[in-house]
């Protein structure tokens, strides 16, 4: 017996891959979406949303995207950490163009010719970025000058920047006045309030099966809002290792005690609200490493590299859905077909009970530590592994010379 069955639940109430059908409409998660909905009736709408690592803005625009007419179309750029010419390539990827031989001037020809081709058939054109905190200064210029494509009545291109608190600042920049006059609305989302505890993990045991919000005990909710801020991830993270420590102790409800076994197994502390952090870490080398992209694939159709994404030390799900971090459109794709799991020790891939399976070196696989430049096949997709951690360690090395100097 799972510990659905034995709670009542047809599926995981507090997984961490982003589902619309689980968000939760707090009064600032509603304001935010509205923000992004005004992007489709303002012809000039550009539109800032922060917020914390986990607070729900990735979630936020899969429901955003979701409910778009057919009369818009659109393109999710969520790797950032890209020169201007990527960052263009990567644009008319997701508008379906093969832009990697061009130069700059000639991608900007072709992204110029499309935005007035669709506004010249009705169609509004929305530029999502998420993770935007990670933008370089030249790209964000790019974004302005983008922002400014129009015909003689009105703008061509919406733009949504979503991006963690960093952002903010960085657009805060003198040098970066005129795209911040650009932007009409800004809205940060904040955490959870305690209040708002009860109702988000009522709202998700429903959506998973269980209409009575009676799993978790009372006292229950003032603790988890010490240990995770109101932060909706560490929440998740928090409520399911709670629910799997009661389902092993074959209770029926998640007491206190078992959010504290939770906590300590998780070996969390108390949340730092002023900060957004459990702790500061000393570690020069475990602060790069918690900051900067560890993981790279290369994603592969026939031969020709049709993206390339890096990520930071955690999970990172591969599937069909849009709501993945690395979505594959392929009928040979299961929805959630696999996860790559970033350590200190390097990179796992393990297969998602995919329908067909998951492939190292020709030989299936169900979990795998990958090395550099392993070719990792799903359907008639190849991703192509390699490990950013070198350069990473390298940087290290390079700053404490200087702070010995």
């Amino acid at each position: 017996m799972s510990y659905l069955e034995h709670f009542n639940l047809s599926e995981q109430p507090f997984q961490l891959t982003p589902d619309p059908d689980f968000l939760y409409w707090s009064m600032q998660h509603a304001r935010a979406k509205a923000y992004m909905e005004s992007t489709i009736w303002l012809a000039d709408g550009f539109v800032v949303i922060t917020g914390e690592i986990g607070s729900g803005k990735t979630t936020l625009l899969q429901s955003f995207l979701a409910e778009l007419d057919d009369d818009v179309v659109y393109a999710v750029v969520s790797q950032t950490q890209l020169s201007a010419t990527q960052f263009l390539q990567a644009i008319l990827t997701e508008f379906g163009f093969k832009p990697f031989d061009k130069r700059k001037v000639e991608l900007l020809d072709i992204l110029n010719s499309f935005l007035l081709e669709q506004y010249s058939n009705g169609k509004k054109v929305v530029l999502i970025v998420d993770e935007a905190q990670n933008l370089s200064t030249k790209v964000l210029e790019e974004i302005r000058m983008l922002s400014g494509i129009e015909t003689h009545k009105e703008k061509v291109l919406r733009i949504i920047l979503s991006g963690q608190p960093e952002l903010k600042e960085t657009l805060a920049s003198p040098n970066l006045k005129q795209l911040l006059q650009r932007v009409r609305l800004r809205f940060h989302v904040g955490p959870l309030s305690e209040d708002d505890i009860s109702q988000y993990i009522g709202h998700r045991m429903a959506v998973a099966g269980r209409a009575d919000n009676d799993v978790f005990e009372e006292e229950c909710f003032a603790t988890i809002f010490t240990y995770s801020g109101g932060i909706p991830r560490l929440v998740n993270t928090l409520c399911d290792t709670a629910l799997l420590i009661a389902f092993a102790d074959e209770k029926p409800t998640v007491s206190n005690d078992d959010i504290l076994a939770a906590v300590a197994e998780l070996d969390w502390k108390e949340y730092e609200n002023d900060t957004g952090r459990f702790t500061r870490l000393d570690n020069i080398a475990a602060r790069h490493a918690t900051s900067k992209p560890v993981t790279q694939v290369e994603i592969r159709f026939e031969g020709e590299t049709v993206a390339v994404k890096s990520f930071l030390p955690g999970r990172v799900i591969i599937g069909r859905s849009p709501d993945n971090e690395i979505c594959i459109q392929s009928k040979f794709v299961s929805r959630h077909h696999a996860q790559l799991i970033s350590d200190a020790n390097g990179c796992t891939i393990e297969d998602l009970n995919s329908t067909n399976g998951v492939f190292v070196a020709d030989r299936q696989v169900k979990k795998q530590r990958l090395n550099p430049g392993d070719i990792v096949a799903l359907g008639a997709h190849d991703i192509v592994y390699t490990d950013l951690r070198d350069e990473i360690e390298t940087d290290v090395e390079e700053e404490d010379g200087d702070e010995d100097d």
